[in-house]
């Protein structure tokens, strides 16, 4: 072997080798999320971008499904020692693990990081519990009304037609259904459990008190509020029973432009402007007896059952996941609340409030938005609506009874749970 080829091969065995070492030195975070398709891609440009500035972190990031499942899948994970490192969790569910020490106190790692003083106080505050913060908030968001200016114009309504009370939505719903029926269009698409719980809180009330805890399933607006939303499927029949059993539906049909209004997420509003194009227009949700909205989305928390070295590089992460560049890449990208206060500033943050019409209008909301209950119990509660809806929207159970019932049950669980 000469020795030109010699030097070319210990060379090339060099740099192999140290490529193995740097990638044997990389800390790997497993990550679990629930973002699919457009958000799903940003997620990856984020965390493509994170390990390009961090060589010694690597991101293992795993789609398994949405909130729900999450929470379910993490439940048969844990005590099966199959959990992830880090984990998005929708900002009202995750107290069923802070509470049972699942998740790393990450308030050491939150006061020590410069990014604490950039974020919005809304941000900060959902991912506290007990003065201690659990999360640190990725995606956040209020729903917004979203509804398609072609099918109003057909109907005969004005894009200014009035939205603001329960009666203005389904006068307008009711317009759409009685006019453009007959061609598959329904009026409004049944709301998801995200806009139940503004709609009730547009009624001047809760599900759970966000401070006391009490349950609130059976006051007076709370059910009033469903009497209204039940009646849209089984009285009002302007909006599809399907979207009540399988909440995708409702928002596949606005997409499809088979619904001329839907309630929904501002994390939606890629996604229904690249369906709609120029015919979407956003609203803020009704202030029926109030102005009122929940603040929604999700944060990223670490199993406390990771080794240290893994929490640490989570952190790193997490924090880069809330810095400006990134928040402003996602809020650009799906529509989801700017959460740092020095995101809108950024070229991709500008760029996308100048040219994407009504992507502002959760932004906007924000001085009437609140946190919402993360009490233990909420988890069940949440499980649990699901089918209780279903049962008062096809008609199949009285809604006065049903509430009051749903709240007994849900008391009833909180002893059980005793937190």
């Amino acid at each position: 072997m000469s020795r030109k080829l010699q030097t070319v091969l210990a060379a090339g065995v060099a740099v192999f080798l140290s490529t193995v070492s740097a990638a044997d030195a990389a800390t790997t975070v497993k990550f679990w999320h629930a973002f699919s398709k457009g958000n799903g891609e940003a997620l990856n440009k984020v965390i493509s971008n994170f390990e390009a500035a961090n060589p010694d972190v690597k991101v293992e990031a795993e789609f398994v499904g949405n909130y729900n499942d999450i929470v379910a899948k993490l439940q048969a994970a844990i005590p099966a020692r199959r959990a992830p490192d880090a984990v998005i969790l929708e900002v009202t569910r995750y107290g069923l693990f802070a509470n049972n020490n699942v998740l790393t106190d990450l308030t050491p790692y939150f006061d020590a990081d410069p990014l604490k003083k950039d974020l919005y106080d809304y941000a900060k505050e959902v991912g506290v519990i007990g003065g201690k913060n659990f999360i640190v908030p990725f995606n956040s968001s209020t729903p917004v009304v979203y509804f398609n200016k072609d099918i109003f114009k057909r109907a005969g309504l004005s894009e200014d037609t009035p939205l603001k009370t329960f009666d203005d939505i389904s006068a307008a719903a009711k317009t759409i259904t009685d006019k453009l029926g007959s061609e598959g269009i329904s009026g409004i698409a049944a709301p998801g459990q995200f806009a139940r719980w503004g709609v009730v809180m547009s009624n001047d009330s809760e599900l759970v008190d966000p401070k006391t805890g009490e349950i609130l399933l059976d006051k007076p607006n709370t059910i009033e509020a469903y009497q209204w939303m039940a009646s849209l499927v089984h009285e009002k029949k302007v909006a599809s029973p399907d979207g009540v059993t399988d909440e995708d539906k409702g928002g596949d049909a606005f997409l499809a432009k088979k619904v001329g209004i839907m309630m929904n997420s501002t994390g939606n509003y890629v996604g229904s402007k690249k369906a709609l194009g120029d015919a979407l227009a956003v609203r803020p949700m009704p202030c029926n007896k109030t102005c009122s909205v929940p603040i929604g989305g999700a944060g990223i928390g670490i199993l406390a059952t990771s080794p240290k070295e893994v929490q640490d590089a989570a952190y790193k992460f997490i924090s880069y996941a809330a810095s400006p560049e990134a928040n402003a890449t996602w809020f650009a990208a799906t529509g989801y609340l700017p959460i740092n206060k020095k995101s809108a500033a950024l070229p991709a943050a500008t760029q996308a409030l100048a040219t994407q019409p009504g992507i502002d209008v959760a932004i906007n909301s924000l001085p009437v938005a609140h946190g919402r209950a993360r009490t233990t119990v909420v988890s069940w509660m949440r499980s649990t609506e699901y089918k209780m809806w279903e049962a008062m929207a096809l008609g199949q159970r009285g809604v006065d009874e049903t509430m009051k019932d749903f709240a007994e049950q849900t008391r009833d669980e909180e002893k059980r749970a005793g937190n």
